[in-house]
């Protein structure tokens, strides 16, 4: 199989560093799996996820024209469906209330807003009117 970017090979890990692994690949070639490129989470200590002469399957990231080469083993297999991607594809959206409101609209909205929660904010930590909430003092 030629070594091209995208190919996925078995290699042997012939040496680790605090940065990364080095694999020997097919045809006496070496590339590097970076630390952040070893497993889908977060890699403190390389050493806990791969061992010297283990044999593990990586995917080629990039070959620079220097001939060295970005491998990946997290990147093997394919992304597992994350359980909550942030929008469920159930859900239905909705435009909003007031998109049918001009700018200027919009801005004075939310103008009055912003004045009304200023006005309450005021009224709560102005001393002089009485309405700071004092709390006791406990021992």
């Amino acid at each position: 199989m030629q070594l091209e970017v995208g190919a996925i090979f078995e290699g042997k890990i012939t040496g680790i560093t605090k940065f990364g692994a080095f694999v020997e690949l097919p045809e006496g070639k070496t590339g590097m799996v970076h630390i952040s490129e070893v497993a889908p989470t977060f890699v403190k200590e390389i050493k806990d996820y791969v061992k010297e002469n283990q044999v593990v399957k990586v995917k080629v990231l990039a070959i620079t024209p220097e001939g060295k080469i970005s491998l990946s083993m997290k990147r093997v297999e394919p992304p597992a469906k994350r359980q909550f991607s942030g929008r469920p594809d159930n859900f239905e959206w909705t435009p909003r209330r007031n998109d049918n409101l001009s700018f200027e609209d919009m801005m004075n909205k939310f103008k009055q807003s912003s004045d009304e929660k200023l006005s309450d904010l005021k009224k709560y930590i102005d001393p002089k009117r009485g309405n700071v909430s004092k709390r006791p003092v406990t021992k």
